[in-house]
C-alpha cells in the first residue's frame, strides 16, 4: 500500500507538525490514512491518532525485532489508503555509529521514499549543500521530495526554490510559511498532549489548512504509491473471553498508552474500562485490573487532590490486593504527594514517598531493567528471559522512600535510571508501580503476564465458570 516516510534534517524542524496537517488534510479527501511514529513516544502518536482518526503505531529498532517492525508495518498498513511514517530526530540520527537503528534504516526497511521537511529560516543558498549532502550520504535512501518549512515571506520562499533548482535535482513539493496558528505549545517532555488540549481539533484543523494550502498533496499522494506493495498479514482474533475487565486510566492526567498494548489486551478477551481519575467518583465497579499509564499528573496535580474519593477508591483497592500496574506518572499519583513549582498536593498515598519534580529529566532514554528473583509477575513459558528493553522519560524523583519487606523493588537497572540509578518499580502486595514504560513486544509481552497475574490472583470461587486466557 502507499506510504511514505517523513524525516528532517534535524529535530525540532517541524516534521511531526507537518505530519499532522499530511494526516488531516489527507483525510479530509476522504483517504484513510494510517500513522505511525518511529522510536518510543507517546504525545506525537495522541496528535497523528487525533489528526487521522485511526491509532498511531510505533516502530522501534531498540524494544522490537525486525520482523516484528515489519509486521506491525503491514498488518496496519494493509486497510489503509496512505500511510504516514513520521520519523524521530534527523534522517541520519541514531544510537549506533552505523546507523543501523536510525530514520534512514527504517525507511530502507520499509521500502518507504523519504520527504525531507527543512528548517529553512535563515537559509538561502546554504540549503543546496545541506540537500546534496542528504542525498548523497546513502545511496539506498530515496529523498523524493523536499517540504520547506517555516519560511519568511514570498520572497524566502521565492529565492530557495531558484537555488534548489539551480544546484540540485530534488523536488519541492511544499513551502510552508511561518503561521503563529501552527504552533502547538511545547511542554519539558514536547508538544502538549492532545488528551489535555481542549483546542486540539482546532489546532488540527489550522495545521490542515495550512499543509493543504502550502503542500501539493497530490504529488504527496504520488511519492507514496512509489512503495512496494506490503504483505497481507492477518489480524488476530480472539478464539475466547478472559471474561476479565481492566480499568484503564484515560484523561487529561493520563493518557501515555500504546494502542498495540490495548489491543493486545483487547485481542486476549479482556474488557477495557476507560476511568476518569479527575471527574469520576470512584474506580469502575466489578473490575479484575488497574492499570495507570504515565501522563502529565503536575498539571492537574490540584483536581488529583481534590477528587479525593477516587484517591481513596484506588488506595482500598490496592489495599484490598487488586493486580495493579502503574507506569512513571501513575507511579507519581499513587505516592504521598507531589510538588511541583513551589506547590505540594496530596495523592493517593499508597507508595510511602513523595514526588518531587525538578527542572531538568531524571532519567531518559532507552533503558534495559532486571527482574529480581521475587518479581511477582508469572514467566511464560515463551519467553524465559528476566531482562527487557524499555524507555524512560520523567522530570520526578521519588523522594523519602526507603525499601523494605513490604515495598521491595522490581528491577535492578542495567541501563537507565529509573528510581535511583540502581533499581527501578515497587512491589506492594499485589501492585507493580515504575517510572519504566514497557512496550508489549515480542520480547516482553508484559501484557499476557499481567493478564496471568491477575487470573492467578482470583480466587477459585471467582474462576468458577471463567474461559482462562
Amino acid at each position: 500500500m502507499p506510504h511514505v516516510f517523513v524525516s528532517a534534517a534535524h529535530k525540532s524542524s517541524g516534521k511531526t507538525t507537518v505530519s499532522i496537517g499530511l494526516c488531516a488534510a489527507l483525510k479530509d479527501r476522504g483517504l484513510a490514512v494510517q500513522p505511525f511514529k518511529k522510536g518510543p513516544d507517546y504525545i506525537d502518536p495522541m496528535w497523528l491518532a487525533s489528526a487521522s482518526d485511526r491509532d498511531c503505531y510505533n516502530l522501534d529498532f531498540y524494544t522490537m525485532q525486525h520482523e516484528e517492525i515489519q509486521q506491525t508495518f503491514d498488518r496496519y498498513n494493509q486497510d489503509a489508503d496512505i500511510s504516514i511514517i513520521e520519523g524521530n530526530k534527523g534522517l541520519y540520527d541514531g544510537l549506533d555509529l552505523d546507523g543501523s537503528n536510525s530514520n534512514a534504516a527504517l525507511a530502507t526497511m520499509l521500502d518507504a521514499p523519504v520527504i525531507l521537511v527543512l528548517d529553512a529560516r535563515g537559509m538561502t543558498r546554504g540549503i543546496a549543500p545541506l540537500i546534496l549532502g542528504y542525498q548523497a550520504f546513502d545511496e539506498n535512501i530515496n529523498i523524493a521530495g523536499v517540504i520547506l518549512n517555516q519560511l519568511g515571506g514570498s520572497r524566502h520562499e521565492s529565492k530557495l526554490r531558484n537555488v534548489i533548482e539551480h544546484y540540485t535535482d530534488a523536488a519541492v513539493i511544499g513551502a510552508i510559511h511561518k503561521h503563529e496558528d501552527m504552533a502547538i505549545v511545547e511542554r519539558h517532555l514536547g508538544l502538549l498532549p492532545s488528551n489535555e488540549s481542549d483546542s486540539a481539533a482546532n489546532y488540527i484543523a489550522n495545521i490542515s489548512q495550512h499543509v493543504a494550502a502550502s503542500v501539493d498533496l497530490d504529488k504527496v499522494i504520488n511519492i507514496a504509491g512509489i512503495a512496494p506493495a506490503t504483505k497481507k498479514v492477518a489480524f488476530p482474533v480472539a478464539e475466547k473471553k478472559c471474561s476479565l475487565r481492566i480499568a484503564v486510566a484515560h484523561d487529561a492526567a493520563f493518557g501515555f498508552y500504546y494502542a498495540s498494548d490495548l489491543n493486545a489486551m483487547r485481542g486476549a478477551g479482556v474488557e477495557v474500562v476507560k476511568f476518569d481519575t479527575l471527574h469520576d467518583a470512584a474506580l469502575p465497579e466489578n473490575i479484575d485490573g488497574l492499570f495507570i499509564g504515565g501522563g502529565f499528573p503536575e498539571s492537574s496535580m490540584q483536581e488529583l487532590e481534590d477528587n479525593s474519593t477516587m484517591r481513596e477508591s484506588i488506595h482500598k483497592a490496592i489495599e484490598a490486593g487488586l493486580p495493579t500496574y502503574a507506569e512513571c506518572g501513575g507511579m507519581m499519583y499513587l505516592s504521598r504527594s507531589l510538588s511541583w513549582n513551589d506547590k505540594k498536593n496530596s495523592m493517593v498515598g499508597i507508595i510511602p514517598g513523595d514526588t518531587l519534580m525538578h527542572e531538568k529529566p531524571q532519567g531518559r532514554g532507552y533503558v534495559k531493567i532486571t527482574e529480581s528473583n521475587e518479581f511477582i509477575w508469572p514467566t511464560l513459558e515463551s519467553t524465559s528471559s528476566v531482562s527487557h528493553q524499555a524507555h524512560e522519560f520523567h522530570y520526578s524523583s521519588l523522594e523519602h522512600f526507603k525499601l523494605n519487606e513490604e515495598f521491595r523493588p522490581a528491577y535492578t537497572m542495567k541501563r537507565g535510571h529509573g528510581i535511583n540509578g540502581e533499581y527501578d518499580g515497587i512491589m506492594y502486595k499485589n501492585m507493580l508501580a515504575c517510572y519504566t514504560h514497557q512496550r508489549n513486544v515480542d520480547s516482553n509481552p508484559w501484557v499476557e503476564r499481567f493478564i496471568q497475574f491477575i487470573l492467578t490472583n482470583k480466587s477459585a470461587k471467582d474462576l468458577e465458570g471463567l474461559e482462562l486466557c
